[in-house]
């Protein structure tokens, strides 16, 4: 929605008071200074929908589903979109996407191009825009399935790195899910561009069903695996697909290579937090589905403990517990509500030849691990399940994980 057709509403109400709803407000009180501005969130009580019914207008946070809202609504990713003409990057996916963003972005800005990092991982879309901005800035925008919902305007260039099954306490089944992501393409022009990875033959589909130009990863990395300062497989597809783009954008591979060599991994992703008393310690609180977690004991090999558990969305995870005895994982936490679950699909002869520790309580679980990982082996929190059940979130997760390990090991040397 433009400003000029927000200036049409007397009184609009913000649903959801986060980060995105607190710049939302900003962006009205500056662009549309004579509309009543409303604030209703969660916070408020049971009763905070209710108040839709006094406003013309809704911008909704992407965390309350659209079936709630009762009035004409719009939301902050839309208002963005119809309000720049510059070129917008976004990226979607259920695994990857941060870290591919910010990989983007560091690739532009070593390009010496203006690049703003926005969505989840950077500044609130609206929040940007309370300043100027020029004609070629660049704009890496990180959308979820819930802000591609309702979405109505396309990227210029679109990229969609993987698709497994998530949120479907949200979408309610795992085709609304992937139609949401699709939903990045609904709006393309023919001029425009769709990146994609060739392994999912969805996506591969979803190239030959869209009016734009369409390209799947290019094969090369421009760097020996040992240069690259990400782990993994998987993000050797988030480098691809970085690289992909960045040729869309016409930037050099010598400059693509040096801003990949000197890219500086997320926290929370596979992150290597140290060694402390000869175990090695790794966070991956951003792994909150099975396959993700898969992707890391893969990576990772050596573990001879895992934190494992969330809140239950539904997930399969007999591939995960067929990989917890592949690797011979001899140590296992589980938290709740999940963990239950996967406790009852290992089998008794399994269950027999591990240390099993049913918590909810993260410091209990780093004594655990210091008490029987093995030396020389990794300590890996990667739960397969979101945080909700236990954390407000998986950086709150990561970072007692990591709180813990250290005070934890001092305690130890000294």
């Amino acid at each position: 929605m433009k400003i000029d057709q927000l200036k049409q509403y007397k009184k609009i109400l913000i649903l959801g008071y986060g980060r995105e709803g607190a710049a939302t407000e900003k962006f009205l009180k500056k662009f549309v200074p004579e509309c009543e501005i409303g604030i209703a969130d969660i916070k408020d009580g049971s009763g905070y929908l209710d108040k839709q019914k006094s406003y013309d207008l809704v911008i909704k946070t992407p965390g309350i589903p659209k079936k709630l809202v009762q009035i004409p609504y719009t939301t902050a990713s839309n208002i963005f979109l119809a309000n720049v003409n510059n070129t917008v990057i976004g990226l979607t996916g259920t695994k990857g996407k941060s870290t591919t963003a910010s990989l983007i972005h560091s690739i532009i800005v070593a390009a010496g191009k203006k690049s703003f990092l926005v969505g989840n991982i950077g500044q609130p879309a609206l929040e940007i825009l309370l300043n100027p901005i020029n004609d070629d800035d660049i704009f890496v925008c990180e959308f979820s399935s819930y802000q591609l919902d309702d979405i109505n305007y396309s990227p210029r260039i679109s990229v969609i790195l993987d698709l497994y099954p998530e949120h479907m306490d949200y979408h309610g089944t795992v085709e609304a899910y992937y139609q949401a992501k699709k939903n990045i393409l609904k709006f393309v022009k023919k001029s425009d561009y769709f990146v994609f990875n060739p392994k999912f033959s969805q996506l591969e589909l979803w190239s030959k069903q869209t009016i734009c130009q369409t390209i799947p990863y290019e094969t090369k990395i421009l760097l020996s695996e040992k240069e690259i300062p990400l782990i993994g497989e998987h993000n050797l597809d988030n480098i691809r697909a970085a690289v992909t783009v960045s040729h869309i954008l016409k930037i050099s591979d010598d400059v693509i290579s040096k801003a990949i060599k000197n890219f500086k991994p997320l926290r929370h992703r596979l992150q290597l937090v140290g060694s402390f008393n000869e175990i090695i310690f790794y966070d991956d609180a951003i792994s909150t589905t099975p396959e993700s977690t898969i992707f890391a004991v893969k990576t990772l090999k050596n573990i001879g403990t895992i934190f494992l558990g969330g809140l239950d969305r539904g997930y399969n995870f007999s591939d995960l517990v067929k990989n917890i005895i592949e690797y011979k994982i001899p140590n296992i936490v589980f938290f709740p509500e999940t963990g239950i679950r996967i406790l009852k699909l290992l089998p008794e002869n399994e269950k027999n030849k591990r240390r099993i520790l049913l918590t909810r309580n993260m410091e209990e679980a780093v004594k655990f691990a210091y008490q029987h990982t093995p030396k020389g082996t990794v300590c890996l929190l990667s739960t397969a399940s979101p945080s909700y059940s236990i954390w407000k979130n998986f950086e709150e997760k990561g970072d007692l994980f990591q709180f813990f390990i250290k005070t934890l090991g001092n305690e130890k040397k000294n």
